[in-house]
This record gives structure tokens, C-alpha cells and sequence, in this order.
């Protein structure tokens, strides 16, 4: 039978139906997923075409998935981090939801003193195990979305809960039926769907909920979630590991729309940015993130780096204001004792931190040549450089400049005598056997020592 599709405008053949399909056995893609090997990469050259929404956004699970992989957050800790993170989701709700645990007096405490805010993004939803009793706590709270845990790989289904796969279709759609039932609008996590039988048992499966969702109105958001970090961005990969072939089968042969998909990643294999991107060119409209990227294992995606990913593929901030994340990276530091690797893009101490000498000289003559964008700026962290035998006049010259925000007129050469000073200075300090870098508080003592009143010298 062929239609013409509302999403493109083309005459398209429309005979494809997925029924279940109830092995007898599971389904654990041993080709791909040797536990004795690295996990394979197969191509089968089918190519899905790129469809970026209208709208695309970010959501947030600092607070369930991030929660879990660290000490539990103080209430005023996270209520402290939900206002920041309105901040940098700015007017717009490009960050448009975060979820919440409610297990805990705690949890919900948090939760409520966060909705007394009164703040519009982003949407506060919550994250439930599937019971009638969680139901009516969600709905006694105010809450009208909630994430269930759908687990849709034969790893999950056979190994973990020990049932067929037609007897978990069953369960979950039970489920589901209960958050309607309590007019919650369910958020389906389909775990682990980058080692599941994506037509044997997810099309399927999100065909019934899509029936269901029909039958009384409500919506249902579907979460991919790459709960591996198998998913690989690259086109023409075979599934379950192609996300492009994920997204778009779940719009093509469950009519998913954009604004209810979502892509969940983990960072198992280094891919969680490139796969959330992914997600969002190829259909899905949310991103699923955590602050920091922390997360089970290797974490989740970052939400900073989305930040950044959207303003990439948008050419515009849309209302962000990123400047908010040097103080979310500041919060985790000094309040919640979270230590941040220094190298780590946007957060870390020492991520626009210079260390070679012949940068330093580069920098000096023009920061943009070795600083990715204006930091100072966009971040509101400067661009720095780090002192050690290898910085040379020039990286001492601009860590004055920087250190002391002396202006155009007021800036130091590489051939100033006291930038000469105190190169002698440190080249002594490692000829002595020093390994590692001076610290910011050991180049303030001697600049203002050797400065004769320049720098408050003595």
C-alpha cells in the first residue's frame, strides 16, 4: 500500500509490520558481543536518511542516574543545582526536563522545595519502579511525567528477569496501563536497546504503546537508552549498535514523533557526545544528560558538552548562558568536594590551560591561535597557561598578563627584565631538581619580589 508521508512529502510503500517475535531462546548477538572480545563494529550498508527536528533540546538525569554513581546530594545541594541549571537552560527551556528519584523523604524534599522555585525549565518529572503505590506518589506530588524502566534486550528479559518475551511485553504494557490509569504520562526506558532485537521485540513493543497511547489520549515518551555505551554514530552500521538506524527506525515503523524520542548514552566507549548528536540529526528531539557527565560506569553524556553540541548545530545559544557552567564546575569543587580531572573539556581547571613554550608565544601574539573560543567570554574563564622549564619568556610574560589582567597598554614583553628574572628563577628551581609545575601562589610571591613595586613588590 503506498502513502504520501507527512515527513516527507514522498509516496512511500507502507507494508511493514513487526509482530513479536518469541524465541525460544535468547537473542545476545555473540557475532557482535564476544564477552571474550572487544565488541564488533558490522556494516551492512543501508543508509537511513538525516532528519534533524524542528526543535531539538536537552534533558537532564543529574539527579537520578547522576545521583547514583556518587554520595547522595543534600537537599540544598540540589536545589542549588536545579536553579543553576534553569540559569544555563535560559528562557527557552533548551534544558527542558530533569528527573527526579522519590524513594527517599529526602528525594522528595528536594524535589518539592525545587517546584516551590516556580520555575519553568526545566520540568520536573520523576524516575519510578513500576508499582501502583509509585504511581499515586507521582500524582500526589503534581508530577505529570514519569520514567518506568522497560528493559528490551534478551540480556534483560530472559537473563535478568527471567521471562519470555512475550511475558515482558505483557508486564510492561501492564504497567503502562497503570500510569494511565493515574493519569501519569509514562516515559519509557527501552535498557540496553543497543543488544536488543530491534524488530523483533522493540518495533513491536513500542507499536503497542503507541496503541495504547492512542486508545486513551495520552502521550508516551520514548527513551533510547544505550545503557552499554554500544551504540556507534557511523552510517551504514548494522543494528542494534547503528544509532542513525535506531532513530529512524522507531519514527519510520512505530511513528514515534520527534518531540516524544529521546536518546539516553553512555561513555563505555567514548561515543556518548557523538551519539547524542547523532541522535538529534537523525530525529530524536531530547538528549538525555547529566551535569559533568557523571554516571554509571564511565558516566552519561555530558550536559555541558551538549551545550555546546546544540550551539554547534543551531548557530546560536538560543538563551543559554554557559558562563553558568564555570560556576556549576565551581559548585561541584568547593561545595560538594567533587574532584573535576583538570583536563576535562569546559569544567576542568587546566582545560584552556597552555603548557609549551612555543604556545605561550602564539598566545602572546594572539590568543586565538591556541585557545579553542574566547573563554573569557563565553565561559567567563580566561585563557591560562601553565609555568614549568619548558614555558619559556613568553608563557611567564602572558601568565602575568593574565594573572595580574594587566590591559593592552600595560602588558609585559617576553624581553621585560623582570619576565627575565624570573625566568632565571624558575630555570634554577628545576636545574635543582623540581618536576612539577609552579603553583599559582609560588609565581605571585616572586613576581611581587622581584617586581620593585610593580606588583606590590617589596
Amino acid at each position: 500500500m503506498l502513502e504520501l508521508s507527512t515527513k516527507t512529502n514522498l509516496l512511500e510503500e507502507n507494508e511493514y509490520h513487526y509482530n513479536l517475535q518469541d524465541v525460544k531462546d535468547p537473542v545476545l548477538y555473540r557475532d557482535f558481543y564476544s564477552y571474550e572480545e572487544v565488541p564488533k563494529v558490522a556494516f551492512n550498508h543501508r543508509r537511513v536518511p538525516m532528519a534533524m527536528p524542528e526543535e531539538i533540546w536537552i534533558t537532564d538525569t543529574t539527579f537520578r542516574d547522576g545521583q547514583q554513581s556518587m554520595s547522595p546530594y543534600t537537599t540544598e545541594q540540589i536545589v542549588e543545582i536545579y536553579k543553576m541549571m534553569s540559569r544555563l537552560g535560559g528562557p527557552y527551556g533548551i534544558i527542558r526536563q530533569t528527573e527526579f528519584f522519590i524513594y527517599s523523604k529526602r528525594e522528595r524534599d528536594a524535589l518539592e522545595k525545587c517546584m516551590e522555585l516556580g520555575l519553568k525549565f526545566p520540568e520536573i518529572t520523576t524516575w519510578i519502579r513500576a508499582t501502583k503505590k509509585d504511581f499515586q506518589l507521582v500524582k500526589d506530588l503534581g508530577i505529570r511525567e514519569t520514567g518506568i524502566l522497560v528493559s528490551c534486550s534478551d540480556y534483560h528479559i530472559f537473563k535478568k528477569l527471567k521471562m519470555s518475551r512475550s511475558q515482558a511485553m505483557d508486564y510492561y504494557l501492564g504497567t503502562v496501563k497503570d500510569a494511565f490509569e493515574a493519569g501519569i504520562m509514562p516515559r519509557c526506558h527501552l535498557e540496553d536497546i543497543t543488544r536488543a532485537d530491534f524488530y523483533g521485540f522493540v518495533v513491536p513493543f513500542v507499536n503497542e504503546l503507541q496503541r495504547l497511547s492512542r486508545e486513551t489520549g495520552i502521550p508516551v515518551r520514548i527513551r533510547a537508552c544505550d545503557t552499554m555505551g554500544y551504540g556507534v554514530p557511523y552510517t551504514e552500521v548494522a543494528l542494534p549498535r547503528s544509532v542513525p538506524g535506531i532513530i529512524y527506525g522507531l519514527q519510520q515503523y512505530s511513528d514515534v514523533p520527534s518531540e516524544l524520542l529521546e536518546w539516553h548514552g553512555h561513555n563505555d566507549f567514548y561515543k556518548a557526545v557523538a551519539n547524542a548528536s547523532t541522535a538529534w540529526l537523525y530525529g530524536a528531539s531530547g538528549v538525555n544528560c547529566s551535569l559533568l557527565g557523571i554516571g554509571e560506569r564511565t558516566g552519561n553524556v555530558p550536559l555541558e558538552a551538549m551545550v555546546f553540541e546544540y550551539a554547534s548545530l543551531r548557530g546560536s545559544l538560543d538563551g543559554m548562558d554557559p558562563t553558568v557552567i564555570t560556576e556549576i564546575a565551581d559548585y561541584f569543587r568547593k561545595e560538594i568536594g567533587y574532584d573535576i580531572p583538570p583536563m576535562t573539556p569546559f569544567v576542568g581547571r587546566a582545560f584552556n590551560m597552555t603548557r609549551a613554550g612555543i604556545h605561550a608565544d602564539g598566545m602572546m601574539k594572539d590568543e586565538e591561535i591556541y585557545n579553542i573560543f574566547d573563554t573569557g567570554k563565553i565561559l567567563n574563564r580566561p585563557a591560562t597557561v601553565s609555568i614549568n622549564n619548558s614555558s619559556g619568556l613568553a608563557g611567564i610574560a602572558f601568565w602575568i598578563n593574565a594573572n595580574y589582567r594587566l590591559k593592552d597598554e600595560e602588558k609585559l614583553t617576553k624581553n621585560d627584565p623582570l619576565v627575565l628574572k624570573i625566568k632565571d628563577w624558575v630555570d634554577h628551581m628545576y636545574e635543582d631538581g623540581r618536576t612539577t609545575a609552579l603553583s599559582n601562589e609560588e609565581l605571585e610571591n616572586i613576581t611581587e619580589t622581584l617586581s620593585e613595586g610593580r606588583f606590590g613588590g617589596k
